[in-house]
């Protein structure tokens, strides 16, 4: 059995408000949303061009500009974004993350989806809350590689790209993350 101290639970509790207050929750509308996602990519091509030709082939894209997560033993993760398709804003979504274990820290990162066929785009779409799962292939481009959009990673149905990563937690990843349509 598990016991919290008060000062352990007044620390995930201020993490968790950190995190929603650096993340923006409750002043997301829509135009500032798209103000975000359009930075993020402007961000994603600048530093990895390559991903200009993913985008290029893609079906569709859906762009967290700023995912928050922070744990201690216990972990979760919160963002907002938009899909695009055609280059222009179809729908809004949040993603969430829980996660339990040894963990300590925040972090705060962009991730961007590109869904290379239109039946896993379809999917996407017609799901009521998406995870990620099996099916997406992960490009974590690291300081100085260049990523590119080859015949290997545009066969998979969906390609993530995480970058920008800031903070004091290791990893990031989306497995596990949910997605859910909302109406900033």
């Amino acid at each position: 059995m598990t016991h919290y101290t008060r000062r352990g639970v007044a620390a995930m509790l201020a993490l968790g408000g950190l995190s929603a207050c650096a993340n923006g929750v409750g002043s997301s509308g829509p135009a500032r949303i798209d103000a975000r996602v359009d930075a993020t990519l402007n961000q994603l091509y600048t530093q990895y061009p390559g991903t200009q030709a993913l985008a290029q082939k893609s079906a569709g894209i859906l762009v967290m500009p700023l995912v928050t997560e922070a744990g201690l033993g216990v972990g979760g993760a919160y963002g907002r974004g938009a899909l695009r398709v055609g280059g222009a804003t179809v729908d809004y979504y949040s993603v969430t993350k829980a996660s339990g274990g040894l963990q300590i820290g925040a972090q705060q990162y962009a991730h961007v989806l590109f869904f290379m066929t239109e039946e896993a785009l379809a999917n996407f779409r017609r799901s009521p809350g998406w995870a990620a799962g099996a099916d997406v292939e992960y490009a974590l481009p690291s300081r100085g590689e260049t990523l590119t959009a080859d015949t290997t990673t545009t066969t998979s149905p969906v390609i993530a790209v995480i970058f920008g990563q800031s903070g004091l937690r290791v990893g990031a990843t989306l497995e596990g993350s949910k997605y859910t349509r909302i109406i900033p």
